[in-house]
C-alpha cells in the first residue's frame, strides 16, 4: 500500500468509503463524485498504478469482482446494464494513480451517454492497423 494514496487510505479505513463489496484481494466502493447513481469503483487491495503495471493475477481478481458486482446490479438491483470504464496514465484521464475500474449502472431511460465523444481519427485504418498489430 502507498502511504499517500487516497484509495489505499479508504481500503485501510483511514478515511471513510461507502463499501459495496470486499474480498481478500479487492475493495469496491461508491464514487463520491455523485455524478451518476451507483457509480462504483473497484480497486485491488494491492497498490498498483494502473492496468499497465498490474500483474496478471491481480488484474484477474479485479475483473472477477467487476463482473460479480455488475451482475448483482443487473440481476438484483433493477439496472438494465453497466458501463465499465478505466483510464491508464494522465494522458488518458487517470487522476488517482491506483488501478481502479469504474462501474456505472445504467437504465434504459437514464439519458446518459456512457461513451466519450471523439473528434475523429487522423490516420487511415490501414496506417493504424500497420502500427498497432502485434
Amino acid at each position: 500500500m502507498a502511504e499517500d494514496c487516497i484509495f489505499c487510505k479508504i481500503i485501510k479505513g483511514e478515511i471513510p468509503g461507502m463499501k459495496i463489496y470486499e474480498d481478500e484481494y479487492t475493495f469496491a466502493f461508491l464514487d463520491i463524485a455523485k455524478d451518476v447513481d451507483g457509480h462504483t469503483l473497484v480497486v485491488p487491495k494491492k497498490h498498483v498504478t494502473n492496468a499497465l503495471d498490474c500483474d496478471t493475477e491481480t488484474m484477474h481478481h479485479v475483473m472477477d469482482t467487476v463482473q460479480k458486482i455488475s451482475r448483482h446490479y443487473v440481476e438484483k438491483c433493477g439496472y438494465d446494464g453497466v458501463n465499465i470504464l478505466n483510464a491508464n496514465n494522465e494522458s488518458a484521464g487517470q487522476t488517482v494513480f491506483h488501478l481502479h475500474m469504474h462501474i456505472v449502472p445504467r437504465r434504459a431511460s437514464d439519458d446518459f451517454t456512457g461513451w466519450p465523444v471523439y473528434k475523429g481519427a487522423k490516420e487511415s485504418l490501414e496506417e493504424t492497423h500497420s502500427k498497432l498489430k502485434m
